[in-house]
């Protein structure tokens, strides 16, 4: 483990940010591509962000300001990695005389614990993302334990770990809600990621369907995002069940990967759906991500825990229709309605909705068009500034001794 040299800048108006986080890329998921956003932008802003993430087995490119910590295989979730806890307390000597303004948690495992020693060492304040609604997502990875033990305990772990903070960043409404129905009484500001919207402003749907031998007027609908359990992807596949009725030819593309990939072929294979489900992996998110979502004539979304859904305004931003529920985080995005048909948490409703939309040439073009406009209110700039806005006030009652008391690692 080792440092990155880079300039400190420590004034009001540029900000040296430590970020600490259990995970990032080559992990896909959404915490990873929000850490990625978010430093982009505020470096774009002026300020200097350093990532402390887990080293992985598999190759990755990182830029100058990331330090990547030993990390050990993590048993029941074989993606992603613990990083050693001795690495992590020798952090403070490997950062020694590269001062910070301020250390951002992004996860809440060990980076949690790391980086608030950090902060209260450097008595600086410490802000705490809250990405992900643990208390829905535990019973699909112990089943063995109690789930009102396991969502009990999801609860306290949260409600300590955003109190313990000085400030906490959540992507929604209803996470927000959430977290003050768990007794979470600390400051929290609602800054979802944003879109970087220049990243999808291309793409070929052409060259995607003759890559895969989709026809070119073939009915399709897409799924992008971490194929797990608690996506609600086999809600999906049963809507499938009823469009292939109206639609015979109606496809299906699943983008990604996951501990539910086997057991979701297996339910297609099962449903009669070999034909009209087309699992991809995951895609480059360069290249050929922003061809498939262009292929598509619909992007469908039911996933009951997430809190935010970046993919779609993904799909929205380069003009794909959505069909989504409205739970959790998604309500924030396709509650206006626009660029999206919202539809009820029952297959049929879903199923009805999909087919209406893909028997409509009008609808959506007219969806598509709603949705461009839509996604430039969710630009990332827009949002980094946000999320500077508040450590800048962070900074000011910092200034004025409301930090946590002084604490040595």
């Amino acid at each position: 483990m080792r440092a990155r040299e880079g300039a400190v800048t420590g004034t009001d108006r540029r900000l040296r940010i430590l970020f600490v986080s259990d995970v990032y890329f080559p992990r896909i998921n959404g915490v990873s591509t929000s850490i990625q956003t978010f430093r982009r932008e505020l470096e774009a802003l002026g300020h200097q962000t350093v990532l402390v993430a887990p080293a992985y087995p598999a190759a990755h490119d990182d830029d100058r300001d990331t330090i990547r910590v030993r990390s050990r295989y993590v048993p029941l979730d074989p993606e992603d990695r613990a990083m050693r806890w001795s690495e992590l307390r020798r952090l403070r000597h490997v950062l020694a005389g590269k001062p910070f303004d301020l250390v951002h948690v992004q996860t809440p495992f060990l980076a949690h614990y790391a980086g608030v020693r950090l902060a209260r060492a450097w008595a600086v304040p410490c802000v705490a993302t809250y990405h992900t609604l643990f208390e829905e997502y535990l019973g699909h990875y112990v089943p063995f334990a109690p789930g009102v033990a396991l969502r009990a305990a999801a609860r306290a772990l949260s409600r300590r770990q955003c109190n313990d903070v000085d400030a906490v960043i959540v992507p929604s409404i209803a996470m927000r809600d959430a977290l003050e129905r768990y007794g979470v009484a600390n400051r929290m500001e609602i800054i979802p990621t944003g879109i970087p919207l220049g990243d999808f402003a291309r793409g070929d749907g052409a060259r995607f369907r003759a890559r895969y031998g989709i026809a070119p007027r073939r009915p399709m609908l897409l799924f992008v995002g971490r194929v797990a359990f608690e996506k609600n992807i086999d809600f999906l596949l049963r809507v499938m069940v009823r469009v292939q009725r109206d639609l015979a030819d109606a496809l299906l593309v699943v983008s990604g990967e996951g501990p539910a990939l086997k057991p979701l072929r297996r339910a297609a294979a099962a449903a009669g759906l070999g034909e009209n489900v087309l699992f991809v992996g995951y895609l480059d998110r360069a290249t050929t991500l922003a061809d498939c979502y262009r292929a598509a004539d619909a992007f469908v979304f039911a996933s009951r825990t997430e809190t935010q859904g970046l993919v779609l305004l993904e799909a929205m931003a380069l003009g794909v229709p959505v069909v989504s529920t409205a739970v959790m985080g998604t309500r924030d995005i396709v509650g206006p309605g626009r660029g999206a048909l919202v539809a009820e948490d029952d297959e049929c409703d879903f199923a009805r909705k999909v087919t209406m939309l893909l028997r409509s040439p009008a609808l959506r073009a007219r969806l598509a068009a709603e949705a461009i406009d839509y996604a430039r209110a969710w630009s990332a700039p827009a949002t980094a500034r946000r999320l500077q806005d508040t450590y800048f006030s962070l900074r000011r009652g910092s200034a004025a001794g409301s930090v946590h008391a002084l604490q040595c690692c």
